[in-house]
């Protein structure tokens, strides 16, 4: 059973602005740290998104509506720098599933799979990185299904986080695409 097509689109800080405070306010997006955020936080905050250099945010669409936001970011300018050794075609990547009353099974590794597909369609990405809460063991697995290997924990300003990798290579493999 096919669960859709999923598009992603740039963000558009203003505009998307309510809808993305109603997703990061959520009881469930707790691992996002914006719970408490006001509408003007969640503006301002994408709005220097979207004026960095390094770091980048879209919004994903499931059958052309907003289900995900997805942000990828260059380590060796945001969010990791001094924290591990980058490596040419690093690239970070967040991503947040919309809360929803109407749960469909499969649906968040069907997101990270457009988002990994998404990262990797660009060939300059060799290993996309990601840096989540220790303590977010659901996340962890859905990493873990996509082809990420957990590395080692490390410390971040606002979490202790747990740094894992994941290359094109593994990916397919995780797949089950031959290499």
């Amino acid at each position: 059973m096919s669960i859709g097509t999923f598009t992603i689109r740039a963000l558009d800080p203003l505009k998307d602005a309510e809808l993305l405070h109603r997703w990061v306010t959520d009881p469930k997006a707790a691992f996002w740290m914006m719970r408490d955020a006001k509408l003007q936080d969640v503006e301002r905050e994408y709005m220097r998104i979207a004026a960095h250099e390094h770091h980048h945010a879209f919004l994903g669409l499931h059958d052309g509506e907003p289900a995900f936001l997805m942000e990828s970011y260059d380590p060796r300018h945001v969010e990791l720098v001094g924290l591990y050794e980058p490596e040419p075609g690093d690239v970070g990547m967040h991503f947040l599933v919309a809360p929803t009353d109407r749960p469909i099974h499969g649906f968040t590794k069907a997101v990270i799979t457009a988002v990994m597909d998404e990262l990797f369609a660009d060939p300059r990405t060799r290993r996309v990185v990601v840096e989540p809460d220790v303590g977010n063991k659901a996340v962890h697995a859905l990493n873990e299904a996509v082809g990420f290997v957990p590395v080692r924990e490390i410390d971040k300003p606002e979490k202790r986080a747990l740094l894992s990798f994941c290359t094109r290579e593994d990916f397919l493999a995780a797949r089950g695409v031959a290499v």
